[in-house]
């Protein structure tokens, strides 16, 4: 595990808000130079605590105004495997997230749609086929706050 003082913990906060920010630009907001700010940067890279870079898309901008969490757990365990359902899940464009997970469900699936007409078009014909689905159980996001987690 790596030592974090104030500052790289700052530049963590920073890159985690927005990740496009140059060393130069977070040199001069936490009063380094660009090179001392680079090297930092890849001491943390390095150490495996910052492993890419993300762009955030407005699913709303694209059409898509509705989340939807699914719960599933699957009928037989026995006879297919989990990386059967995993490559099927995965396999469908509004499937976002596919979570291998414990407790009550076996998986936890983000699913994303236009409205609720084709979140039930996505369910019926991609979810309810996916390899040994049983119960599912769907929870239809009303909000979303981002936080960037523990620096």
């Amino acid at each position: 595990m790596t030592d974090l003082d104030d500052t790289d913990r700052a530049f963590l906060r920073a890159l985690a808000q927005d990740a496009t920010q140059s060393a130069g630009a977070l040199g001069r907001r936490f009063g380094l130079s660009q090179p001392a700010a680079w090297r930092r940067i890849r001491r943390l890279e390095e150490a495996g605590i910052l492993t890419g870079r993300r762009v955030v898309v407005d699913r709303e901008a694209l059409g898509f105004g509705v989340t939807v969490f699914l719960g599933i757990k699957l009928a037989t365990k026995g006879r297919v495997s989990l990386e059967d359902f995993e490559r099927a899940a995965t396999a469908i464009p509004e499937v976002q997230i596919v979570q291998h997970v414990l407790g009550l469900f076996d998986y936890r699936l983000r699913v994303v749609a236009r409205d609720i007409a084709d979140f039930e078009r996505v369910l019926r014909r991609r979810i309810m086929t996916l390899p040994g689905v049983g119960q599912v159980e769907a929870n239809v996001l009303l909000s979303e706050e981002r936080r960037p987690g523990p620096v």
